[in-house]
């Protein structure tokens, strides 16, 4: 049977935070995106599917498109065969162990897909973002995370509070912290990042004592700053490094 109109103009308006939010579903697109959501916790409402991949979906509530029709509700320049819609899964209060991600009004898509992959790749299982901070259901994300999202819990909370009530070490990665090649990490404490123009906000600089910078090595010493992401994988790497020589 082929998709509705109406269909249609839901399933599209999902790219949006406001419909998602209030409709309670987000899309997810391509094979191994969609596999790690169905072997997740995630609660499908619908697979939307070409008629050559039917055989290892028949058990899911599905439908079958054409290539033209999926093209109508992918967000992809080149739709990949499958697009899922799945459950927004409730948001539980942040638990006050192990080492967390911290991010401070993190704008790009890119940016949160690929913190999200690292926390994953790093044993990081609680990612906590300013209320401000891109939506991890925004499709740009959920693609990037390539199924890390299944596995990193992403929780949006008011920072200021977050902190207050947090009895761990807290870190806030800064230009004029002390070098984390040098620094004694615990294995337990709080990692903030901040925003890709401007950096953390000033209330939180205030609240935190302890900063750390990656120093730069490069002959000129010109470069501003690291992209968010990659300035994010080298502390999480300084982080676990750290367990490692003290056991």
């Amino acid at each position: 049977m082929p998709i509705s109109k109406n269909q249609i103009k839901w399933i599209t308006s999902l790219q949006q935070k406001k419909h998602r939010v209030k409709e309670g579903f987000f899309v997810a697109e391509g094979i191994k995106v969609v596999n790690e959501f169905l072997d997740s916790k995630c609660e499908l409402h619908c697979l939307y599917l070409t008629d050559d991949i039917r055989v290892d979906y028949e058990q899911y509530s599905h439908q079958i498109l054409s290539h033209k029709e999926l093209s109508r509700i992918s967000s992809l320049k080149t739709p990949n065969k499958i697009l899922g819609l799945f459950k927004i899964p409730n948001q539980y209060p942040p638990e006050d162990k192990g080492l967390t991600v911290v991010l401070d009004q993190i704008n790009d898509p890119g940016n949160l897909g690929t913190i999200i992959r690292l926390c994953d790749w790093f044993g990081v299982k609680e990612l906590i973002c300013s209320k401000d901070t891109v939506d991890c259901y925004n499709a740009k994300v959920v693609q990037s995370t390539m199924g890390s999202l299944t596995r990193v819990e992403v929780k949006y909370v008011d920072l200021l509070t977050y902190l207050t009530q947090n009895d761990r070490p807290v870190y806030l990665a800064d230009m004029e912290g002390e070098n984390v090649y040098h620094a004694t990490l615990p294995e337990n404490g709080v990692v903030i990042m901040g925003n890709e123009a401007n950096g953390v906000s000033s209330d939180i600089k205030e609240m935190v004592k302890k900063k750390l910078t990656i120093p730069r090595f490069g002959e000129f010493q010109c470069t501003e700053s690291l992209n968010v992401a990659t300035a994010t994988a080298i502390l999480l790497h300084e982080f676990r490094r750290s367990i490692g020589k003290s056991n």
